[in-house]
């Protein structure tokens, strides 16, 4: 097989890694910042069962919650296995929502309660303090620690081989099989490539949230 064909191969299967990650992206932080508002509830029973999913997301492999997700269905019932890049997504995504609303929580909980009552006073409501005081300070404090969870992230869609997703590290192992170790380097570049692009817009993003200093 050509050096041309090869290289084409593998930067369709990497498109595979960016669909895992831009869906993960999309659906896991508006979910991770539900999750954080449901365990800072004062209602109980709410709390205990998002506090319990996190401590599950977060104390498990995420190959073990890629394994639930694909074979779980199939086992309750036969024949209904979901497709393996929607099973990879959906892991992906219940796996990085529970790792974002405790980042979520933390930058919420920096944010002094006396801005919260400031708020209050002016007769501002829950909702428009929250979305308009908190919200907008809690993103400037998260940025750093939600920018490493994005870069693991992008590291991580290669996890998704583990129910056979033929994204670029597996297609890069096939090659690699075949007496062809370069492949494999040749994967490495393009998760240098979008890291360092990912990278680029977080630092572009911090200094635009300047005026929170």
């Amino acid at each position: 097989m050509s050096f041309q064909t090869v290289n084409l191969l593998l930067g369709k299967s990497f498109v595979l890694n960016c669909e895992i990650f831009f869906v993960t992206l999309l659906l896991s932080l508006p979910l991770g910042l539900l999750v954080c508002l449901g365990t800072m509830s004062r209602f109980r029973p709410l709390s205990g069962l998002t506090k319990l999913y996190v401590y599950l997301m977060r104390s498990t492999p995420l190959m073990l919650q890629l394994a639930i997700v694909y074979y779980l269905p199939g086992i309750l019932s036969p024949g209904h296995m979901l497709p393996r890049l929607t099973a990879a997504c959906l892991a992906f995504v219940l796996n990085y929502a529970a790792y974002f609303s405790e980042i979520f929580r933390g930058g919420i909980q920096s944010v002094p309660r006396g801005q919260q009552e400031a708020g209050a006073v002016l007769g501002m409501t829950k909702p428009q303090v929250f979305f308009h005081v908190t919200l907008l300070q809690v993103i400037k404090r998260i940025v750093p620690p939600m920018g490493n969870e994005v870069i693991t992230l992008i590291k991580d869609t290669s996890l998704a081989n583990f129910i056979m997703v033929k994204e670029i590290i597996a297609m890069a192992k096939e090659f690699g099989n075949k007496s062809m170790i370069w492949p494999l380097f040749y994967a490495g570049v393009f998760f240098l490539v979008f890291n360092g692009l990912v990278s680029l817009g977080l630092e572009r993003l911090e200094k635009r949230l300047d005026y929170f200093k």
